[in-house]
Protein backbone atom coordinates (compact mmCIF):
# COMPACT_ATOMS: atom_id res chain seq x y z
CA UNK A 1 0.00 0.00 0.00
CA UNK A 2 1.16 3.55 -0.85
CA UNK A 3 1.75 6.42 1.23
CA UNK A 4 -0.67 8.09 -0.35
CA UNK A 5 -3.31 5.32 0.38
CA UNK A 6 -2.36 5.13 4.06
CA UNK A 7 -3.40 8.99 4.35
CA UNK A 8 -6.18 8.16 2.70
CA UNK A 9 -7.43 4.56 5.24
CA UNK A 10 -6.29 7.22 7.84
CA UNK A 11 -8.23 9.86 7.40
CA UNK A 12 -11.33 7.15 7.45
CA UNK A 13 -10.58 5.74 10.81
CA UNK A 14 -10.48 9.22 11.83
CA UNK A 15 -14.05 10.12 10.51
CA UNK A 16 -14.91 6.54 12.25
CA UNK A 17 -13.95 7.42 15.08
CA UNK A 18 -15.81 11.07 15.11
CA UNK A 19 -19.07 9.36 14.62
CA UNK A 20 -18.47 6.85 17.51
CA UNK A 21 -17.46 9.93 19.70
CA UNK A 22 -20.52 11.23 18.38
CA UNK A 23 -22.87 8.81 18.89
CA UNK A 24 -21.76 8.00 22.05
CA UNK A 25 -21.32 11.70 23.39
CA UNK A 26 -23.37 13.88 21.54
CA UNK A 27 -20.76 16.41 21.15
CA UNK A 28 -21.20 19.62 20.75
CA UNK A 29 -19.73 21.93 17.97
CA UNK A 30 -16.10 20.78 18.40
CA UNK A 31 -14.13 24.10 19.87
CA UNK A 32 -11.99 23.09 23.18
CA UNK A 33 -11.48 26.84 25.40
CA UNK A 34 -8.23 28.01 25.91
CA UNK A 35 -6.86 26.60 28.95
CA UNK A 36 -6.38 29.39 31.61
CA UNK A 37 -3.43 29.56 33.42
CA UNK A 38 -3.07 32.13 35.74
CA UNK A 39 0.83 31.90 35.85
CA UNK A 40 1.28 32.57 31.84
CA UNK A 41 2.64 35.40 30.99
CA UNK A 42 1.02 37.11 27.44
CA UNK A 43 4.75 37.96 26.87
CA UNK A 44 5.81 34.22 26.77
CA UNK A 45 7.86 33.73 23.28
CA UNK A 46 5.10 31.09 22.42
CA UNK A 47 1.97 32.28 24.42
CA UNK A 48 -0.16 32.09 21.47
CA UNK A 49 0.10 28.21 21.52
CA UNK A 50 0.90 27.39 25.10
CA UNK A 51 -2.61 29.03 25.91
CA UNK A 52 -4.37 26.21 24.87
CA UNK A 53 -2.49 23.73 27.33
CA UNK A 54 -2.16 21.17 24.57
CA UNK A 55 1.21 20.52 26.33
CA UNK A 56 1.77 20.52 29.95
CA UNK A 57 4.12 19.45 32.80
CA UNK A 58 3.04 16.24 34.80
CA UNK A 59 5.47 16.04 37.31
CA UNK A 60 7.49 12.77 38.07
CA UNK A 61 6.42 8.65 36.82
CA UNK A 62 7.29 6.31 39.29
CA UNK A 63 10.95 6.16 38.48
CA UNK A 64 11.74 9.89 39.04
CA UNK A 65 11.79 10.86 35.48
CA UNK A 66 9.79 14.20 34.43
CA UNK A 67 6.57 13.63 32.53
CA UNK A 68 5.27 15.76 29.71
CA UNK A 69 2.00 15.29 28.40
CA UNK A 70 0.29 16.17 25.19
CA UNK A 71 -3.69 16.23 24.98
CA UNK A 72 -4.93 16.40 21.42
CA UNK A 73 -8.40 17.52 23.07
CA UNK A 74 -7.14 20.89 23.59
CA UNK A 75 -5.44 21.45 20.16
CA UNK A 76 -8.02 24.14 18.27
CA UNK A 77 -8.97 23.62 14.83
CA UNK A 78 -6.52 23.90 12.32
CA UNK A 79 -6.60 27.27 11.23
CA UNK A 80 -6.77 28.74 14.56
CA UNK A 81 -3.41 26.94 15.27
CA UNK A 82 -0.10 27.35 13.53
CA UNK A 83 1.01 24.08 13.52
CA UNK A 84 4.78 25.01 12.89
CA UNK A 85 4.89 26.84 16.27
CA UNK A 86 3.45 23.82 17.59
CA UNK A 87 5.96 22.15 16.70
CA UNK A 88 8.63 24.66 17.79
CA UNK A 89 6.60 25.32 20.93
CA UNK A 90 6.79 21.49 21.73
CA UNK A 91 10.82 21.38 21.32
CA UNK A 92 11.45 24.41 23.24
CA UNK A 93 9.70 22.32 26.21
CA UNK A 94 11.31 18.75 25.72
CA UNK A 95 14.77 21.07 25.20
CA UNK A 96 14.57 21.81 29.46
CA UNK A 97 14.27 18.44 29.91
CA UNK A 98 16.19 16.05 27.02
CA UNK A 99 19.62 16.25 29.38
CA UNK A 100 17.57 14.09 31.77
CA UNK A 101 15.64 11.16 31.40
CA UNK A 102 12.24 12.02 30.74
CA UNK A 103 8.92 10.72 29.71
CA UNK A 104 5.75 11.70 27.41
CA UNK A 105 2.31 10.78 27.62
CA UNK A 106 0.02 10.85 24.53
CA UNK A 107 -3.92 11.79 25.16
CA UNK A 108 -5.02 10.84 21.15
CA UNK A 109 -8.41 11.54 22.31
CA UNK A 110 -9.95 14.33 20.75
CA UNK A 111 -7.74 14.55 17.77
CA UNK A 112 -10.05 15.51 14.89
CA UNK A 113 -10.24 16.35 10.94
CA UNK A 114 -10.63 19.87 12.03
CA UNK A 115 -7.91 19.91 13.98
CA UNK A 116 -5.63 17.44 13.00
CA UNK A 117 -1.91 18.46 11.66
CA UNK A 118 -1.02 17.00 8.07
CA UNK A 119 0.51 13.85 7.48
CA UNK A 120 3.49 15.82 6.36
CA UNK A 121 3.57 17.68 9.72
CA UNK A 122 4.06 14.91 11.44
CA UNK A 123 6.92 13.39 9.25
CA UNK A 124 8.36 16.47 9.58
CA UNK A 125 7.72 16.61 13.29
CA UNK A 126 9.69 13.00 13.67
CA UNK A 127 12.79 14.33 11.82
CA UNK A 128 13.10 17.06 13.75
CA UNK A 129 13.65 15.06 17.06
CA UNK A 130 17.12 13.98 16.36
CA UNK A 131 18.72 11.69 18.63
CA UNK A 132 18.96 14.17 21.87
CA UNK A 133 15.09 13.49 22.29
CA UNK A 134 14.69 10.00 21.40
CA UNK A 135 18.14 8.91 23.86
CA UNK A 136 16.90 9.73 27.06
CA UNK A 137 12.90 10.14 26.39
CA UNK A 138 12.56 6.63 28.43
CA UNK A 139 8.79 5.52 27.58
CA UNK A 140 5.76 6.80 25.52
CA UNK A 141 2.55 6.10 27.00
CA UNK A 142 -0.06 6.15 23.81
CA UNK A 143 -3.72 6.38 25.46
CA UNK A 144 -6.93 5.80 24.05
CA UNK A 145 -5.61 4.39 21.07
CA UNK A 146 -7.46 3.84 18.11
CA UNK A 147 -7.59 2.37 14.42
CA UNK A 148 -5.96 5.99 13.18
CA UNK A 149 -3.20 4.92 15.37
CA UNK A 150 -2.33 1.62 13.85
CA UNK A 151 -2.91 3.10 10.07
CA UNK A 152 0.07 6.21 11.78
CA UNK A 153 2.27 3.13 12.64
CA UNK A 154 2.28 1.59 9.73
CA UNK A 155 3.58 4.72 7.84
CA UNK A 156 5.90 5.54 10.15
CA UNK A 157 7.08 1.96 10.70
CA UNK A 158 10.16 2.48 7.76
CA UNK A 159 11.00 5.46 9.97
CA UNK A 160 11.19 4.65 13.60
CA UNK A 161 13.68 2.20 14.71
CA UNK A 162 13.20 -1.03 16.76
CA UNK A 163 14.77 0.47 19.87
CA UNK A 164 12.53 3.51 19.65
CA UNK A 165 9.40 1.41 19.20
CA UNK A 166 10.23 -0.23 22.30
CA UNK A 167 9.59 2.54 24.30
CA UNK A 168 5.89 2.75 23.09
CA UNK A 169 3.31 1.81 25.60
CA UNK A 170 -0.43 1.66 24.45
CA UNK A 171 -3.19 2.11 27.26
CA UNK A 172 -6.52 1.93 26.72
CA UNK A 173 -7.37 3.00 29.77
CA UNK A 174 -6.60 5.73 32.39
CA UNK A 175 -6.23 3.46 35.12
CA UNK A 176 -3.47 1.70 33.51
CA UNK A 177 -1.46 4.35 33.80
CA UNK A 178 -1.21 4.09 37.55
CA UNK A 179 1.30 1.36 37.39
CA UNK A 180 3.72 3.17 35.51
CA UNK A 181 2.88 6.75 37.15
CA UNK A 182 2.36 9.01 39.53
CA UNK A 183 -1.47 9.34 38.56
CA UNK A 184 -2.59 11.95 40.74
CA UNK A 185 -0.02 14.86 39.27
CA UNK A 186 -1.18 14.43 35.78
CA UNK A 187 -3.23 16.83 34.39
CA UNK A 188 -5.70 14.91 32.37
CA UNK A 189 -8.77 16.90 30.81
CA UNK A 190 -12.24 16.61 32.03
CA UNK A 191 -13.07 15.39 28.36
CA UNK A 192 -10.39 12.58 28.49
CA UNK A 193 -11.97 11.47 31.79
CA UNK A 194 -15.33 11.50 30.38
CA UNK A 195 -13.98 9.20 27.27
CA UNK A 196 -12.83 7.33 29.36
CA UNK A 197 -15.75 6.51 31.50
CA UNK A 198 -17.75 6.07 28.30
CA UNK A 199 -15.38 3.27 27.10
CA UNK A 200 -15.72 2.17 30.29
CA UNK A 201 -19.51 1.92 29.96
CA UNK A 202 -19.93 0.42 26.35
CA UNK A 203 -17.09 -2.35 27.76
CA UNK A 204 -19.09 -3.41 30.69
CA UNK A 205 -23.12 -2.57 29.09
CA UNK A 206 -23.57 -0.32 31.94
CA UNK A 207 -22.56 2.49 33.77
CA UNK A 208 -18.41 2.31 35.56
CA UNK A 209 -18.86 1.13 38.62
CA UNK A 210 -17.64 3.99 41.16
CA UNK A 211 -13.57 3.10 42.08
CA UNK A 212 -13.36 3.03 45.32
CA UNK A 213 -10.25 3.83 46.66
CA UNK A 214 -8.80 2.39 50.36
CA UNK A 215 -8.74 4.56 53.22
CA UNK A 216 -5.17 5.50 54.19
CA UNK A 217 -3.17 3.59 56.48
CA UNK A 218 -1.91 5.02 58.88
CA UNK A 219 2.32 5.70 58.99
CA UNK A 220 4.49 3.24 60.41
CA UNK A 221 6.55 4.55 63.35
CA UNK A 222 9.44 4.41 60.79
CA UNK A 223 7.94 5.84 57.74
CA UNK A 224 10.39 7.84 56.18
CA UNK A 225 8.60 8.59 52.65
CA UNK A 226 4.95 10.54 52.21
CA UNK A 227 5.61 11.75 56.14
CA UNK A 228 6.20 15.11 57.52
CA UNK A 229 9.21 16.84 58.20
CA UNK A 230 8.38 16.92 62.21
CA UNK A 231 6.78 13.09 61.92
CA UNK A 232 10.23 12.32 61.18
CA UNK A 233 11.68 14.08 63.51
CA UNK A 234 9.78 13.17 66.60
CA UNK A 235 10.18 9.43 65.12
CA UNK A 236 14.26 10.18 65.03
CA UNK A 237 15.32 11.35 68.43
CA UNK A 238 14.80 15.09 67.57
CA UNK A 239 17.25 15.04 64.68
CA UNK A 240 16.73 17.04 62.21
CA UNK A 241 17.94 15.57 58.86
CA UNK A 242 15.74 12.96 57.94
CA UNK A 243 17.92 9.61 57.64
CA UNK A 244 17.20 9.61 53.95
CA UNK A 245 18.68 12.85 53.04
CA UNK A 246 21.22 12.13 55.10
CA UNK A 247 22.40 8.56 54.16
CA UNK A 248 21.84 9.62 50.19
CA UNK A 249 23.63 12.55 50.28
CA UNK A 250 26.63 11.26 52.69
CA UNK A 251 26.76 8.33 49.92
CA UNK A 252 27.01 10.52 46.63
CA UNK A 253 29.20 13.15 48.55
CA UNK A 254 31.92 10.06 49.03
CA UNK A 255 31.00 8.44 45.64
CA UNK A 256 28.53 10.27 43.38
CA UNK A 257 30.35 14.24 42.91
CA UNK A 258 32.15 13.39 39.48
CA UNK A 259 30.02 10.80 38.34
CA UNK A 260 28.62 12.57 34.63
CA UNK A 261 25.09 13.27 34.58
CA UNK A 262 24.51 12.53 38.34
CA UNK A 263 20.90 13.09 38.86
CA UNK A 264 20.12 12.95 35.74
CA UNK A 265 19.45 9.05 35.12
CA UNK A 266 16.09 6.99 36.13
CA UNK A 267 16.76 3.63 38.32
CA UNK A 268 14.53 0.68 38.11
CA UNK A 269 11.41 1.30 39.26
CA UNK A 270 11.43 -2.34 41.29
CA UNK A 271 14.70 -1.50 43.28
CA UNK A 272 13.04 1.88 44.34
CA UNK A 273 10.36 0.60 45.72
CA UNK A 274 12.20 -2.09 47.44
CA UNK A 275 14.60 0.70 48.78
CA UNK A 276 11.74 3.09 49.91
CA UNK A 277 10.19 -0.14 52.14
CA UNK A 278 13.58 -1.11 53.70
CA UNK A 279 13.19 2.92 54.74
CA UNK A 280 9.74 2.63 55.67
CA UNK A 281 10.71 -0.74 57.58
CA UNK A 282 13.18 1.10 59.77
CA UNK A 283 16.00 -1.34 58.25
CA UNK A 284 19.37 -0.31 57.15
CA UNK A 285 19.82 0.68 53.50
CA UNK A 286 23.61 -0.41 51.71
CA UNK A 287 23.93 1.69 48.45
CA UNK A 288 26.96 -0.74 47.56
CA UNK A 289 24.94 -3.89 47.18
CA UNK A 290 22.60 -1.99 44.35
CA UNK A 291 26.00 -1.25 42.14
CA UNK A 292 24.36 1.85 40.82
CA UNK A 293 25.07 5.28 41.73
CA UNK A 294 21.71 6.47 40.74
CA UNK A 295 19.44 4.49 43.00
CA UNK A 296 20.54 6.99 46.06
CA UNK A 297 20.33 10.15 43.80
CA UNK A 298 16.43 9.18 42.41
CA UNK A 299 15.59 8.23 46.35
CA UNK A 300 16.74 11.72 47.09
CA UNK A 301 14.13 13.42 44.81
CA UNK A 302 11.69 11.00 45.49
CA UNK A 303 11.78 11.39 49.33
CA UNK A 304 11.75 15.42 48.65
CA UNK A 305 8.66 15.10 46.09
CA UNK A 306 6.71 13.05 48.61
CA UNK A 307 6.76 15.31 51.33
CA UNK A 308 3.08 15.78 52.72
CA UNK A 309 4.50 20.16 51.85
CA UNK A 310 7.25 21.05 49.56
CA UNK A 311 10.01 21.99 51.21
CA UNK A 312 9.76 25.46 49.97
CA UNK A 313 6.93 25.06 51.52
CA UNK A 314 2.82 26.52 49.95
CA UNK A 315 3.10 29.70 51.65
CA UNK A 316 6.70 30.47 49.54
CA UNK A 317 5.17 29.46 46.16
CA UNK A 318 4.33 32.67 44.92
CA UNK A 319 6.96 34.50 46.26
CA UNK A 320 9.19 32.09 44.27
CA UNK A 321 7.26 32.54 41.24
CA UNK A 322 7.85 36.01 41.50
CA UNK A 323 11.62 36.06 41.04
CA UNK A 324 11.61 37.09 37.35
CA UNK A 325 10.13 40.12 37.61
CA UNK A 326 12.81 40.91 40.22
CA UNK A 327 15.61 42.98 38.74
CA UNK A 328 18.40 41.05 38.18
CA UNK A 329 20.75 42.93 40.94
CA UNK A 330 18.21 42.06 43.41
CA UNK A 331 17.39 38.74 43.00
CA UNK A 332 19.52 37.25 45.68
CA UNK A 333 18.77 39.48 48.30
CA UNK A 334 15.32 38.26 47.08
CA UNK A 335 16.09 35.13 47.48
CA UNK A 336 18.06 35.23 50.91
CA UNK A 337 14.66 37.17 52.24
CA UNK A 338 12.02 34.51 50.87
CA UNK A 339 14.78 31.68 52.23
CA UNK A 340 14.59 33.78 56.01
CA UNK A 341 10.82 33.32 55.99
CA UNK A 342 11.11 29.43 56.04
CA UNK A 343 9.97 27.23 59.07
CA UNK A 344 12.87 26.78 61.20
CA UNK A 345 12.93 22.91 60.76
CA UNK A 346 12.44 23.19 56.55
CA UNK A 347 15.26 25.57 57.09
CA UNK A 348 17.68 23.15 58.19
CA UNK A 349 16.99 20.83 55.80
CA UNK A 350 17.15 23.06 52.47
CA UNK A 351 20.57 24.34 53.43
CA UNK A 352 21.89 21.19 53.81
CA UNK A 353 20.46 20.35 50.61
CA UNK A 354 21.74 22.93 48.89
CA UNK A 355 25.13 22.59 50.19
CA UNK A 356 25.36 19.53 48.89
CA UNK A 357 24.31 20.45 45.45
CA UNK A 358 26.66 23.67 45.63
CA UNK A 359 29.30 21.40 46.14
CA UNK A 360 28.28 18.80 43.24
CA UNK A 361 28.09 22.36 40.75
CA UNK A 362 31.61 22.31 41.54
CA UNK A 363 32.47 19.22 40.54
CA UNK A 364 30.69 20.14 37.24
CA UNK A 365 33.66 20.00 35.15
CA UNK A 366 33.86 16.02 35.29
CA UNK A 367 29.93 15.77 36.19
CA UNK A 368 28.53 18.49 33.74
CA UNK A 369 25.79 19.30 36.61
CA UNK A 370 26.04 23.03 36.59
CA UNK A 371 23.72 24.78 39.40
CA UNK A 372 21.20 25.82 35.98
CA UNK A 373 21.41 21.59 35.50
CA UNK A 374 20.57 20.84 38.80
CA UNK A 375 18.15 23.38 39.12
CA UNK A 376 15.83 21.73 36.26
CA UNK A 377 16.22 18.15 38.21
CA UNK A 378 15.25 20.21 41.83
CA UNK A 379 13.17 22.98 41.12
CA UNK A 380 9.87 21.10 40.82
CA UNK A 381 11.23 18.83 43.89
CA UNK A 382 11.57 21.40 46.21
CA UNK A 383 8.14 23.80 45.29
CA UNK A 384 5.01 23.06 43.73
CA UNK A 385 1.75 24.50 44.46
CA UNK A 386 -1.08 23.54 47.17
CA UNK A 387 -3.68 22.35 44.37
CA UNK A 388 -2.75 21.06 41.29
CA UNK A 389 0.85 20.87 39.61
CA UNK A 390 2.74 23.55 38.65
CA UNK A 391 1.86 24.75 35.10
CA UNK A 392 5.14 24.76 32.17
CA UNK A 393 4.94 29.04 32.78
CA UNK A 394 6.10 28.18 36.85
CA UNK A 395 9.10 26.19 35.26
CA UNK A 396 11.14 29.42 34.66
CA UNK A 397 11.20 31.31 37.79
CA UNK A 398 11.18 27.70 39.57
CA UNK A 399 14.29 26.71 38.17
CA UNK A 400 15.74 30.26 38.02
CA UNK A 401 14.98 30.61 42.27
CA UNK A 402 16.43 27.02 42.78
CA UNK A 403 19.91 28.04 40.42
CA UNK A 404 20.29 31.08 42.46
CA UNK A 405 19.97 29.10 45.91
CA UNK A 406 22.57 26.81 44.54
CA UNK A 407 25.25 29.82 42.87
CA UNK A 408 24.87 31.81 45.71
CA UNK A 409 24.60 29.74 48.70
CA UNK A 410 27.10 30.89 50.99
CA UNK A 411 25.64 34.76 50.33
CA UNK A 412 21.83 33.43 50.76
CA UNK A 413 22.50 31.37 54.07
CA UNK A 414 25.07 32.72 55.77
CA UNK A 415 23.20 34.43 58.08
CA UNK A 416 21.08 32.37 59.55
CA UNK A 417 22.74 29.74 61.79
CA UNK A 418 19.89 27.56 63.49
CA UNK A 419 20.82 25.49 66.65
CA UNK A 420 21.79 21.51 65.83
CA UNK A 421 21.94 22.38 62.51
CA UNK A 422 25.00 20.21 60.54
CA UNK A 423 26.02 20.57 57.22
CA UNK A 424 27.12 17.62 54.42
Amino acid sequence: MSEIDYEKLAEVELQKDEVEDTQSEQEETFMPPPLEDPELNINHPYYDVARHGIIQLAGDDNSGRKVITFSCCRMPPSHQLNHTRLLEYLKYTLDQYVENDYTVVYFHYGLKSLNKPSLKWLQTAYKEFDRKYKKNLKALYVVHPTNFIKVLWNIFKPLISHKFGKKITYLNYLSDLREHLKYDQLNIPQEVIRHDENLRGKQKGKPPPVVKVPPPRPPLPTQQFGVSLQYIKDKNKGELIPPVVKETVSYLKRKGLQVEGLFRRSASIQTIKDVQKLYNQGKSVNFDDYHDIHIPAVILKTFLRELPQPLLTFECYDHILGITSVESSLRVTRCKQIIQGLPEHNYVVLKYLICFLHMVSQESIYNRMTASSLACVFGLNLSWPSKGTASLSALVPLNLFTELLIDFYTNIFNSRTVPGEILP
